[in-house]
């Protein structure tokens, strides 16, 4: 092993370095003082694998009480560290020393399980509601067996491979839910175990295996934030015996960003919602924060309440936000009964049947033969079906853009389902940038006894005492705190407090749910600086844009940064307060990755900011004649692991090339002659599982990697995707960057990393959907791990990823009128505060084919068929999964005409909520995802499947079936007016060629990017007042942006652009299209309806569906 320090940045002696493993406390912290964490008593959940569970209220300056000398010392303590030599380190790569990092096992012993499950009820006093208030003991119950297991499979599954069909069915099951198991060709409940983006717990297997060899207490990482059977902590149950419920008080630090938590014992008092300073992190620029926020009122009596924020006050809710309720909380919604408390028979009877809306259940049933009706896009971009529910359940329901259900009436039974041939699932897109929340702070977080959901709007108050939870009907009592209403200022009105007047609601949690005090923001860039990287030149432009950004990452005082280089070496950097200058060291010795300092390479951002600031601005001339064409990504990624092991935190790698050195190197598997194959795509799997081992170890230690590959050479993004996709983390990918030749992607690399560094983050985050008794979840979709049956482990969060599960209906849901599904979100925010974010989603069951039909959701149902078929190409073929889409149209045409169509016409029937599926499904037939015959790369059709399987609904659909308008005779006619600006709102088109004409200009949406087209003959005025040109000839070639022109034509387009960028995360870039471009082939590839060398058009496709529906 050797390492150099080199003295092109400092001169100086070489230091004497510590153990690769020095024993610290926390975050820096000297081992001695490790013990002095106060824990919680025996019965409390086993001890973390990083830290000792603490009762004490962790709040953001956690660190501060227990450390003051830290943070008042420049340079971080050297004198408590062992040295010893690093040849003694006999850690295997990337494996960790056991007596360092604690015990790591992740699941209780079966002795540990049965022996929580028989605690006794303990007694927990209760705090004080008010001042003078009596104290009520509340029973606590230790969770049942099997309590968890509500909207779940039961943990005794044996696993099986879960790359079923899509679409086969065996013979129609009798209407028993037993056998009502056939669709989408799931096995039975007790033989199907979650399966993680389709491939089995392959994944738990292999996390079990690494972690079990340090087991020495057994340990349940559910109870990290989740509710599993062998949990004993916060989540699975209240505060053990002898841990009195504390508040949580606020950071006196953090007062002058807003964040007022309060510091008083009372219950539920909602802190400011000054979104921004409680997370960190920034709002896309099409969205700024809300202006609306007032001054603190005064607290509310003597209860200490803090004032009403802006989101608890009476007001129209934020326009991005599709929340249906305007007035949010003045009103109750249980206001129409006579009696305060409705049961929930009485609630069922105000729901009613469809029968209460018959116009709107009229119109998406109406048959359409698509054979015959050309026109079938409505004037603008569909929304989200909604829910036949009562007008109050309307009103608090779950806004659509966060939480979407494919069939939106849900079938009573299995049998049904199978029936109506449509996949039954969830599309959740659970962090994403919201501008109002409400945030409680409560002593107590109301949650069931038995199956641990989340009080919310869907509950059944009984009387002023007790609660009817709406997924598993366990009558609960309500906690004396709980009575008092902070917002209305009164008491006795439990169902009017905030938690159960919206379904979406933000905890602060206490120390409860913590297994170790809240980690900081810490960041770590690892960066390509081989010679392929150099001649694509992206480091300038990352440095800049890191440097611009730099006071804008999410966090707070206790921040890290820290940086790693590499090319056939890896480079780190001391950054160390009172260094004048960085310092580079060089590890030459990538078969053994060790790290050559552990103090000084992962740096506090506020004290060493001016070092980093020197390193960003002197990195790009520093290898600017590098001639060294290798890549150790492997060795660099280990290294990146061992640095970020200590504290968790984001690894963001940025790669040029295939990987040609040390572990995780690659060879190339693309053959450039089978891109055009109509057979199919090989290679789209990793070609080896180094990268997935070193994700699900980064996810056991609360590492997130992101990965953005600036590549003009096949990289093998199938093996490299792999650290994102078990971490939690995104992936970019810029094919044929180059900084010179290629700026449209420069542009979009620069836009993308501004709203990468920018963006919220939460850390070390788990995420439970929990849905009504009856219904189970049996398969995910997106970039996590699987930590148990129903668990998801997202060592980081970020607001731009969604996430797709598919449901079954285990028993019938004959005595519910209604179905329920929560969604809750655990993490740690980037200003070190525990929060729980829980979404609570309420629909209709129905009993009758046609409701479902009626209430069946085109898009959601398109963009779960898509993860599907992605999960398909990879466990079986692409031909596969294309086959699998097409049956699904089969299917549907088939089922319809079959059960509710009564008329016997000759085409193609089906109701007007699905008349838009073949043509979605044939828009998905043509994407580089799963297109064959055209040539498409490897790395760009890998990548293609990336984004099916981590974007958003909207944005999703955009890339399948982009919008399409004209832009040269818009008019004011049906405009919006908003804050004194007109948007018009031309009318969609359909995309085919015979809708454009060469006297028109034609805006395409495609999400991420927008084609302006304009024709050889269009109108000179709109060339002239818009693109600022004097005539056609003029308009340049590679035009990327719409002038701001004062002219009414220009204020009118650049509205309507600003409108649809509105509420998009990362901004689109604009290409200009001429006529007679070459780009023009670019456009026409997205006008789905027409033929192609490749793909059949639009009524060639129906014509195929009509032929397999009559065989």
């Amino acid at each position: 092993m050797c390492f150099t320090i080199l003295p092109r940045l400092l001169p100086g002696p070489v230091q004497s370095y510590p153990s690769m493993y020095p024993i610290t406390g926390y975050y820096g912290a000297p081992a001695q003082q490790q013990q002095s964490y106060p824990t919680i008593p025996s019965q409390a959940a086993p001890v973390s694998n990083k830290s000792p569970i603490t009762n004490s209220a962790h709040s953001a300056n956690y660190y501060q009480n227990n450390h003051p000398q830290q943070l008042q010392q420049h340079h971080l303590p050297q004198h408590h560290y062992n040295l010893q030599p690093f040849q003694q380190q006999q850690h295997p790569p990337y494996t960790t020393s056991a007596s360092y990092y604690g015990p790591q096992s992740y699941h209780a012993s079966p002795a540990q399980q049965s022996q929580q499950q028989q605690q006794q009820p303990s007694l927990v006093p209760m705090a004080v509601s008010g001042p003078g208030g009596p104290l009520y003991p509340i029973v606590s119950y230790p969770s049942a067996p099997g309590s968890s297991q509500y909207g779940t499979l039961s943990s005794s599954q044996s696993t099986t491979q879960m790359g079923a069909p899509l679409h086969q069915y065996g013979a129609e099951p009798p209407a028993s839910s037993a056998s009502g198991h056939s669709g989408y060709g799931m096995a039975p409940p007790s033989q199907v175990a979650p399966t993680v983006n389709g491939q089995g717990s392959t994944a738990q297997n292999a996390v079990h295996s690494h972690y079990s060899q340090t087991s020495q207490a057994s340990l349940s990482y559910n109870s990290y934030g989740g509710v599993t059977q062998s949990s004993g902590g916060a989540d699975a149950d209240r505060p053990p015996s002898g841990t009195p419920s504390a508040s949580v008080h606020s950071s006196p630090g953090h007062h002058q960003g807003g964040d007022t938590s309060s510091s008083s014992t009372g219950s539920a008092s909602p802190v400011p919602n000054s979104y921004d300073s409680l997370e960190g992190g920034s709002y896309p620029e099409s969205m700024p924060p809300s202006s609306n926020v007032t001054n603190q009122a005064q607290p509310y009596g003597s209860y200490g309440y803090p004032g009403m924020q802006s989101a608890y006050r009476q007001g129209p809710a934020s326009h991005t936000d599709a929340s249906p309720s305007h007035d949010l909380y003045g009103q109750s919604n249980y206001q129409q009964y006579s009696q305060p408390f409705p049961s929930l028979s009485e609630l069922s009877a105000a729901l009613g049947g469809l029968s209460g809306v018959p116009e709107l259940e009229v119109e998406a049933l109406r048959p359409i033969n698509l054979l015959q009706e050309r026109n079938l896009l409505p004037p603008r971009p569909l929304e989200a079906p909604e829910p036949n529910l009562s007008p109050d359940l309307k009103k608090v329901n779950c806004s659509p853009q966060t939480f979407r259900c494919t069939l939106t009436s849900i079938p009573q039974t299995q049998a049904l389902l199978n029936k109506a041939r449509l996949p039954l699932g969830l599309l959740l897109h659970p962090f994403r940038d919201l501008q109002q929340l409400p945030v409680i702070t409560s002593n107590t977080i109301v949650r069931c006894r038995s199956c641990r959901t989340y009080i919310n709007p869907f509950v059944t108050f009984l009387d002023q005492r007790r609660w009817k939870c709406n997924l598993c009907y366990r009558v609960n009592d309500v906690p004396d705190e709980f009575m008092y209403n902070p917002v209305t200022r009164s008491y006795g009105e439990p169902h009017k407090r905030p938690e159960v007047q919206n379904s979406t609601v933000e905890f602060i949690a206490s120390s409860d749910y913590m297994l170790r005090p809240p980690q900081p923001a810490v960041y770590l860039f690892v960066l390509d600086v081989s010679h392929n990287a150099v001649e694509a030149g992206y480091l300038k432009y990352f440095c800049d844009s890191l440097l611009e950004n730099l006071d804008k990452l999410p966090g707070d005082s206790r921040t890290r940064v820290g940086f790693l280089t590499f090319d056939s070496t890896i480079h780190f950097y001391n950054l160390q307060e009172g260094l004048s200058q960085p310092q580079m060291l060089v590890v030459s010795d990538i078969d053994d990755v060790f790290i050559p300092s552990h103090d000084s390479l992962m740096v506090n951002l506020k004290e060493s900011n001016e070092l980093v600031k020197d390193l960003l601005k002197s990195l790009p001339a520093l290898f600017s004649q590098s001639r060294e064409t290798h890549s150790a990504l492997g060795p660099a990624l280990q290294a990146a692991f061992k640095l970020m092991s200590p504290t968790g935190g984001r690894i963001t790698v940025f790669q040029t090339q295939l990987p040609t050195l040390g572990a995780g190197k690659l060879q190339s598997r693309e053959d450039p002659n089978q891109r055009s194959s109509s057979k199919g795509a090989h290679h789209l799997g990793p070609a080896t599982d180094f990268y997935k081992k070193l994700a699900l170890d980064c996810s056991g230690q609360q590492i997130g990697v992101d990965l953005f590959l600036l590549s003009s050479q096949y990289a093998d993004l199938a093996s490299l995707a792999c650290i994102s996709r078990y971490s939690a983390g995104s992936v970019f990918y810029y094919p044929s960057f180059h900084y010179i030749h290629n700026p449209a992607q420069l542009e979009k690399f620069q836009r993308d990393l501004e709203r990468y560094l920018t963006r919220k983050i939460g850390f070390e985050a788990v995420m439970r959907i929990r849905c009504t008794k009856g219904l189970s979840i049996h398969t995910f979709h997106g970039n996590f791990f699987v930590r148990s049956t129903d668990l998801l482990s997202l060592a980081n969060v970020n607001p731009d990823s969604a996430f797709a599960v598919q449901m079954s209906v285990e028993d019938s849901l004959a005595d519910s009128s209604l179905a329920c599904f929560q969604a809750a979100l655990l993490y740690t925010s980037s200003k070190g505060k525990r929060r729980i974010r829980v979404h609570t989603l309420c629909l209709p069951v129905v009993s009758q084919l046609s409701d479902v039909y009626a209430g069946a959701d085109v898009q959601a149902i398109t963009c779960l068929l898509a993860n599907m078929a992605i999960d398909r190409s990879l466990s079986s073929s692409l031909s596969d999964a294309r086959d699998a889409l097409v049956n699904a149209v089969v299917d549907l045409v088939s089922a319809y005409k079959s059960n509710v169509s009564n008329l016997q016409q000759s085409g193609l029937v089906l109701p007007a909520a699905m008349r838009l599926f073949p043509l979605y499904i044939l828009a998905l037939l043509k994407q580089k995802a799963l297109r064959t015959g055209t040539s498409t790369r490897l790395d760009e059709r890998v990548f293609a499947m990336c984004e099916f399987k981590t974007q958003p609904l909207q944005q999703l659909m955009r890339m399948v079936h982009p919008d399409l308008y004209r832009l040269d005779n818009i008019s004011d006619q049906g405009a919006l007016h908003l804050n004194d600006t007109v948007v018009p709102q031309p009318h969609l088109l359909h995309l085919s060629a015979e809708r454009l004409s060469r006297d028109g200009a034609f805006l395409m949406d495609c999400g991420n990017v927008f084609y302006l087209w304009i024709g050889k003959c269009c109108n000179e005025m709109f060339i002239r007042d818009v693109l600022g040109c004097p005539n056609y000839a003029s308009i340049p070639p590679n035009m990327s942006h719409i002038p701001e022109l004062e002219t009414p034509l220009s204020e009118r387009v650049r509205a309507f652009l600003d409108w649809l960028q509105d509420n998009r995360a990362f901004s689109s870039t604009i290409h200009v299209v001429k006529d007679d471009a070459s780009a023009k082939a670019t456009l026409f590839q997205h006008l789905v309806e027409d033929r192609s060398e490749w793909a059949s058009s639009y009524h060639e496709f129906l014509q195929h569906i009509q032929q397999q529906v009559s065989k």
